[in-house]
């Protein structure tokens, strides 16, 4: 006779999915979402591993690190449900085949998360409601709590379901073939956005002058030439307009930062984000290269280099 199989019902399902959206409330800098993640899994432990030592190393396995967008973790979430229920029915399924596939997904998924919600939804549904709010309306700000979420819990829901379902699918699949399909579309798209978006949230700008050059009279705006009141405003902007920002001054002060944005705009940052992704990538603690990050800002402002 065989043995009867461990199934998460829907109710287990739902249990997680209403956890799953305090993920962010025991964010850490040590390991991020860690915390909100075992316990969004906790319904599920319970139901999948009857044997206290057994729900003890499940919950150990999810404490390992995890960050990313906090409704694109829905999928993640699902596809882990089934890894797991699979793995308590006795499939091959160790620690480090779970934890890889919420590696897997997480990163590219993050990049996507912040464009799609933060920049596009979010935005678009704060303004309709500032409409309303504005013409004196109470529908403004209730149109948007409300209408924002229920997107947000219906995605949550139904992309945890979508990745339940395909979860038992990519455990089956020995040689990994889904897996690397999903996280290689996901990571194109993912580094495309995360690339695009790299000027935008990381900024550095070098101070040290390379060259002062006095320019030629019409090359900048003679301040002493200029009518008093709104007649040498005017002149002031139309002349601003036609000769540009270093029309404001004499000497023309060129930075070393302005010579970097005409080679590759971005550039530094960019370095930056590459070489603290390398750190991240040889264990290299989150916290330790915060305080570094901290220590060489404080340094090089002090010294005159940013």
């Amino acid at each position: 006779m065989t043995e009867k199989k461990i199934t998460l019902s829907k109710k287990d399902r739902k249990k997680v999915a209403i956890r799953h959206q305090y993920l962010q409330g025991s964010w850490n800098y040590e390991r991020m979402q860690n915390g909100g993640w075992a316990y969004s899994m906790i319904p599920a432990i319970k139901k999948l591993y009857p044997d206290e030592e057994e729900r003890k190393k499940a919950l150990q396995r999810h404490m390992e690190f995890y960050n990313t967008h906090p409704y694109v973790s829905a999928p993640v979430m699902g596809v882990t449900l089934a890894l797991e229920e699979d793995r308590a029915n006795g499939a091959p399924v160790d620690d480090v085949a779970i934890q890889g596939v919420k590696v897997g997904m997480m990163g590219p998924l993050a990049g996507v998360g912040d464009p799609v919600f933060w920049f596009t939804l979010r935005p678009i549904l704060g303004a309709l409601g500032a409409s309303f709010a504005l013409s004196g309306s109470i529908i403004g700000p209730l149109m948007f709590f409300i209408v924002w979420n229920v997107i947000r819990m219906a995605f949550l829901w139904y992309t945890q379901e979508y990745g339940y379902k395909v979860g038992s699918q990519i455990a089956k699949d020995a040689s990994g073939g889904m897996m690397g399909r999903i996280t290689q579309g996901a990571s194109i798209l993912g580094m495309f956005i995360i690339g695009s978006l790299v000027q935008r949230w990381v900024s550095i700008s070098f101070t040290p002058v390379i060259s002062r050059v006095d320019q030629m009279d019409g090359a900048y705006i003679d301040w002493s030439t200029l009518p008093q009141g709104a007649e040498g405003i005017k002149q002031a902007l139309t002349q601003y307009s036609q000769l540009g920002p270093d029309a404001l001054d004499k000497v023309k002060v060129t930075t070393l930062q302005q010579n970097l944005d005409q080679l590759i705009p971005g550039l530094v940052a960019l370095l930056l984000t590459l070489g603290i992704c390398k750190l991240l990538k040889k264990n290299v603690s989150p916290i330790v290269i915060i305080l570094a990050l901290f220590g060489i800002g404080i340094l090089a402002r002090l010294g005159g280099i940013m």
